[in-house]
């Protein structure tokens, strides 16, 4: 190679300065613009993810390319740099990072107790995690540091803003050359940024995924009135900023391919399409995600194999994470597969060094070559509006590009040199020639085998006696110069002596003098004899490993959901005729024997006996009895989070946060439950509004929900509302009187709210348009009978209080859940309307239920209460058909109207009775067939059945198992294969199956 390491060195001390200094700033010496103009020649320069050329020139001056190709003229003032051998490629860009960002501190001390107000003073947002006033550009300072990091795994521009909140404000494109922060500026306003996180604020609300989602709808629906109507307002900073960002690249941060899906559909609802930095597990929702038609930046942090020696260690994996660790890699290349479009991020890596590593493992994985570079170059700069600058080596583009020793996507490439706005950054030292190889040391009269090996960038040397004993020492080759100190000594003697030589390697000779044990000076050579020799296997081929980098290694497929009961492929719909069943109707007909249904199109279409079965499949239910399925009024499984903490939450809403992925639906499949009603907690008087669904197992979340269902909304009284026992609490309400209060201004709020729309659409030339409040829309819908409350509750005197404000703004309860003291009054709640979604049998597990009895249901029951039996608990969920036998056996309620406390009676609750609930022609398909009598604690599912499609089967369940037992095995010894190799071990997660959400729980979601 002619590179002329003086001339490189002295540019970079010397010229540096001149090469970035602004036409406004001085020089500090003489000027010499020469040093402004390169011509880096003889490389193989990709000028983008498509094209490539070899033995070509770049020709840059100052911080721009002025030509790239293989016939370009070079002025001759210009530094002309051979770099024949070397490939050229366009420097990275990362779009998700912090870099040179001051971190963002909490509002308040978490020990101070609960912030209600936003900390924050002025004319900002009423929440302190909306922060859109914030700008980048501001606040960014050099990091040197960190952009030395960066440059070492070939990045040149990075994304940055404070990852801080819900609404983040802006970020800024910058430079990772050093030099002044208003230089290092490219876009000083480059995209918007928001995230489902919080952040640093420490206000009351919100606390939860939905509530963060439910803080983007207000204020995407407040700005959009402020904007109309500030100046008969006031003037909001954080509100004009919110407003001015809405035209540039909309970023959105999230963690999951989960949350994908519900930035997502935030976005459709207000017409704005995000760019969104996901958590890596994107191809488990991968059909979901490639219809959503958003573009991604994907983070390489992929996990570690886990440590599974011990084997009850090992217990507490989950195969889902198993299965997650062994396909994460996967994902870019399944994204690519379907279309999607993608970025990368360094983000989430522990160190950033991991970077390239990751990135050439995504595409071993399959992903291919071209979209891995588009993906940190040309993508990456179509997605911030950038790619008229950067992204590619074009005239008039910035002079942004990395020198490679080899194709960048092979693992032994190096990256040399990394140029920023035509300014070089020596990564490591260039790599000296090639000497690998044998050649016959002579020193003196005694004569050595010497053998160069390594890697070119690291070559070592090892000293051998008679072509075959191993003397200990080293040496190294750099720069043409070679140095060598071994133990000539063939003995095991401890006694160490070094002979000592120092030389000069080229044109496959070497020479110079050494310095004996004895401390004379002999001269020494040695000249090739030929290339190494390959090691003696015996005439056996090597055997390739699992994850042999020369094949993409294998890896298990997707189910969906992405699950340890997970289907291959989503089951369809079904022709089934059910012969010779116990048919439980659930109508006047009662129970039939020996009857058949035909299910087809996902609706019973007939009931009755000898029915014939066409093209249908048969199953013979002899002995058997089908019932329609389970439906549990009140639930928390497949729910990411159970509780906000505002007074009055009604804006938040449990769809957002549906989880269809979670074990708890197929396991109440196995338990014959075929839909519920996901509701939100109790630790509010007003809480959110509730999610019902069908049990359709490895459907979107979206496909879970009933679709035209009526909606509803869960209030509480009670322990948990007043949150009294938290010393620390500071939120209104404190007593049962409070709660009470609650509700009357809420409603008297909601109907000065209705009155002021009613007035703005009869007359809007003449009124003012109000402000659009989510939390008022849900209470005037409550009002006008368009939602509906199922009402936490257990002390009789609340119960009451509550028929009677309902009454006094002339609405009806729903339902009462839980309702234990219902038996005190049931005679008001059948006066009044309202229904009972009770336990069976719980009681004294807290004070105000000490007064709950098991003869509950069929109290009421006998008073035409319509009761149902719910279970507010995943494990109950798994056998509410033994909970309502238990109304039998307390009350002797009848065997049909108790069957119907689990499925009828809750039907009817939720206003579904037309369309499920019980076995009837024109009806879902919403059936379950037992092997037992279906109060019998021996009964199991056998069969269940949602809308025509068979989503659990007992044999098919046992297969599964099955498969579960070997794919954990398998994954166990995959990790200890990984982790003997070298590869890095991970602890056992902290916890195993998610969250068992009840009524009182809180978590706070960061």
């Amino acid at each position: 190679m002619k590179h002329n390491h003086l001339l490189l060195f002295f540019m970079f001390f010397m010229g540096t300065y001149t090469v970035w200094a602004q036409e406004t700033f001085p020089t500090n010496g003489p000027k010499d613009d020469r040093m402004n103009l390169y011509a880096i020649t003889g490389a193989t320069i990709q000028l983008d993810p498509q094209n490539q050329i070899s033995k070509a020139t770049l020709l840059i001056k100052g911080e721009k390319i002025l030509e790239v190709g293989q016939n370009v003229s070079i002025p001759p003032e210009a530094v002309q740099i051979d770099m024949s051998g070397y490939f050229i490629y366009p420097s990275f860009i990362d779009l998700h990072t912090d870099y040179g960002i001051p971190e963002a501190k909490p509002s308040r001390p978490s020990r101070q107790g609960e912030q209600i107000l936003p900390a924050h003073k002025g004319a900002y947002n009423a929440n302190d995690a909306i922060k859109c006033d914030f700008k980048a550009a501001e606040a960014f300072n050099y990091d040197e540091k960190t952009a030395k990091e960066m440059r070492k795994q070939g990045f040149g521009a990075v994304l940055t803003f404070r990852q801080d909140g819900i609404a983040r404000g802006t970020s800024s494109l910058v430079s990772l050359a050093d030099g002044p922060e208003n230089q290092s500026v490219l876009m000083a306003d480059a995209g918007a940024h928001y995230s489902l996180s919080r952040g640093s604020s420490r206000q009351l609300y919100p606390s939860s995924k939905m509530g963060f989602l439910a803080l983007l709808r207000q204020t995407f629906l407040d700005a959009e009135w402020y904007k109309a109507h500030k100046s008969e307002t006031f003037y909001d900073n954080t509100l004009e900023a919110w407003n001015a960002q809405q035209g540039l690249p909309q970023f959105m941060s999230v963690q999951s391919g989960l949350d994908v899906l519900r930035a997502d559909k935030i976005g459709d609802e207000f017409g704005v399409q995000y760019i969104i930095k996901g958590g890596g597990d994107e191809y488990q929702q991968l059909p979901a995600i490639q219809k959503s038609g958003a573009s991604l930046i994907l983070p390489l942090n992929f996990p570690a194999a886990y440590s599974v020696n011990d084997p009850y260690e090992a217990l507490r994996i989950s195969l889902e994470d198993m299965m997650h660790w062994e396909q994460a890699p996967a994902n870019p290349a399944r994204l690519e597969k379907a279309g999607v479009n993608f970025a990368f991020t360094t983000s989430g890596l522990k160190k950033k060094s991991a970077f390239l590593k990751n990135w050439r493992k995504a595409i071993q994985y399959g992903l291919s070559q071209e979209k891995a570079l588009a993906a940190l170059t040309t993508q990456a700069a179509q997605l911030i509006q950038a790619d008229k600058i950067l992204g590619r080596l074009q005239k008039g583009y910035l002079a942004n590009f990395m020198v490679c020793s080899d194709n960048i996507f092979s693992k032994k490439s190096k990256i040399i040199e990394n140029w920023i706005q035509g300014k070089q950054y020596l990564i490591q030292s260039h790599p000296s020639k090639d000497y690998r190889g044998n050649y016959a040391l002579v020193i003196g009269s005694q004569k050595y085998l010497l053998q160069v090996k390594g890697e070119a960038f690291v070559q070592k040397i090892q000293v051998m006696y008679q072509d075959s004993t191993q003397l200990k020492g080293k040496g190294m080759v750099e720069n043409d110069l070679i140095q060598i100190q071994f133990d000539p000594d063939t003995s095991k003697s401890s006694k160490k002596q070094l002979v000592r030589l120092s030389g000069w390697i080229q044109d496959q000779k070497a020479g110079g003098t050494a310095q004996m044990i004895d401390g004379s000076w002999q001269d020494w050579s040695a000249t090739f004899q030929g290339a190494l020799r390959a090691p003696d296997t015996g005439g056996k081929t090597r055997k390739k490993r699992p994850d042999d980098p020369m094949k993409e290694p294998q890896y298990g497929s997707v189910p969906f959901p992405f699950s340890a009961y997970g289907h291959e492929t989503i089951p369809q719909t079904e022709t089934i005729l059910f012969k010779n069943a116990t048919v439980w109707t659930n109508e006047a007909q009662g129970i039939l024997e020996n009857a058949d249904v035909l299910v087809k199109d996902g609706k019973i279409t007939k009931v009755g006996t000898g029915l014939s079965a066409g093209n249908a499949r048969v199953i013979d239910a002899q002995g058997r009895h089908l019932t329609s399925g389970i439906i549990d009024e009140h639930s928390h499984i497949a729910l990411s989070s159970v509780n906000d903490r505002a007074t009055v939450s009604a804006m938040v809403r449990m769809e957002d946060v549906v989880l269809p992925d979670d074990v708890d639906i197929y396991r109440q499949l196995a338990g014959g439950v075929t839909a519920s009603q996901l509701l939100h907690g109790s630790a509010n008087p007003v809480g959110g509004q509730s999610a019902l669904i069908k049990m359709r197992w490895g459907m979107p979340a979206q496909d879970l929900l009933i679709k035209n269902a009526d909606g509803y909304i869960k209030f509480a009284l009670g322990e948990n509302v007043k949150g009294s026992r938290r010393a620390n609490s500071s939120r209104y309400p404190r007593t049962r009187m409070g709660v009470e209060q609650v509700y009357d201004d809420a409603f008297t709020q909601a109907l000065a709210y209705e009155a002021a729309w009613k007035a703005y659409n009869a007359s809007p030339q003449n009124n003012p348009r109000p402000r659009k409040i989510l939390e008022m829309d849900a209470l005037v819908e409550i009002l006008n009978g368009k939602r509906f409350i199922t009402c936490h509750s257990y002390v009789q005197s609340e119960i009451n209080m509550l028929m009677k404000l309902a009454e006094k703004y002339d609405f009806r309860v729903n339902t009462f859940t839980h309702i234990l003291e219902g038996y005190k009054l049931a005679d008001k709640m059948k006066d009044h309307g309202v229904g009972a979604s009770t336990f069976s049998d719980w009681w004294a597990y807290k004070f105000e239920v000490y007064d709950a009895i098991p003869y509950n249901p069929a109290l009421m029951y006998e008073q035409g209460v319509v009761v149902a039996i719910n279970s507010d608990d995943a494990e109950m969920g798994r056998r509410l058909n033994q909970e309502a036998a238990k109304a039998v056996k307390y009350g002797g309620v009848p065997e049909e109207d108790a069957w119907k406390m689990v499925t009828l009676n809750p039907a009817k609750l939720l206003h579904l009775e037309n369309r499920t609930g019980s076995i009837k022609v024109g009806k879902d398909a919403d059936l379950v067939l037992w092997t037992d009598h279906p109060l019998s604690i021996y009964a199991k599912a056998e069969k269940t059945m949602v809308d025509g499609v068979i989503y659990f089967d007992l044999e098919e369940d046992k297969k599964k198992q099955e498969w579960v037992a070997k794919e954990r095995n398998r994954l166990i010894q995959k990790m200890q294969q990984s982790i003997g190799r070298g590869g890095a071990a991970a602890q056992a997660p902290p916890s195993f199956g998610g969250f068992n959400w009840h009524c009182e729980d809180v978590f706070i979601e960061k």
